[in-house]
């Protein structure tokens, strides 16, 4: 059998549901191996169609959605609200997110992890490729990141792509300098404080409230071109910003935080969304 491969083929951000991390924000990098018999022009595929349809695929599939595992004990719905549903977290707390379908993956297993995400892409591909691809093996893997890093979630409305979803995620490397040298306690000060969080903007919050098990939450809703989100989660698992949530305005709401701790010094923040992009603030 011949075999085409493509490494780094395209990257998802994307967030998931587990029982003691909560919401968490992901960034996987796909590789992609194709196996079968040659075509009349040679090849396994043609390498111009890899993008236009595998990576159009695993971008629609999963990049910026909720994945569900729909095996969990946990996860509850209501018959009369199929678009809500609850997952009930090891801690006794819940989360109960409401999306449109395209918000949301569910997955035929008990944890979200790599192996299962990606048999549902392989799955997918080949009922799409041609006849002499008789293999398709995904590679879904995290980034090398060399220093601190968070995983984040957040909803963009005023998004007019998919962005606008409101758990959709990342997993993000920071870097900061003060006075014009790396500050590795500082960045590691941050990716503590955002560890497995949600951040919210006060714009969206529809109400707070304390829970029957005695847990104070907070509910977040908004209608966006794709439809009504809302998504309610313990307070404790919550970041909240006065602003939007953008990768931009993340990066300069962090250099004013660390401004205000130490007005004397120079501050530069590179905050990172997913792998390899991001935006810089200086104060």
């Amino acid at each position: 059998m011949n075999h085409l491969f493509v490494d780094n083929l395209t990257v998802i951000d994307f967030a998931y549901l587990d029982p003691t991390r909560g919401l968490v924000g992901e960034s996987w990098i796909a590789d992609v191996v194709l196996g079968g018999e040659l075509d009349d022009q040679g090849m396994v595929f043609d390498f111009s169609n890899v993008k236009r349809t595998i990576k159009r695929i695993i971008d629609e599939r999963v990049d910026h959605r909720l994945v569900i595992p729909r095996g969990y004990e946990g996860l509850s719905w209501n018959q009369d609200t199929p678009d809500t549903f609850t997952w009930r977290l090891n801690d006794g707390s819940h989360i109960v997110h409401r999306s449109p379908d395209e918000a949301i993956v569910w997955l035929s297993s008990e944890r979200v992890v790599p192996s299962a995400v990606a048999t549902l892409l392989e799955r997918e591909l080949m009922a799409v490729l041609p006849a002499n691809v008789t293999s398709v093996e995904i590679n879904l893997r995290e980034d090398v990141i060399e220093g601190a890093y968070y995983h984040y979630v957040h909803g963009l409305k005023k998004h007019l792509g998919n962005c606008q979803r409101i758990a959709h995620g990342h997993r993000s490397p920071i870097r900061i300098d003060r006075n014009g040298h790396r500050d590795y306690d500082l960045e590691r000060t941050w990716a503590k404080l955002w560890q497995d969080i949600y951040v919210g903007s006060e714009e969206d919050v529809a109400r707070r409230h304390v829970g029957e098990d005695g847990v104070p939450y907070i509910t977040f809703e908004y209608e966006a071109n794709q439809g009504e989100f809302a998504l309610t989660l313990p307070e404790a698992r919550v970041y909240m910003m006065n602003t939007d949530t953008t990768v931009e305005l993340i990066a300069a709401h962090i250099a004013d935080q660390l401004k205000l701790q130490s007005p004397s010094d120079t501050i530069l923040v590179k905050a990172y969304e997913g792998v390899g992009k991001g935006a810089i603030a200086s104060r």
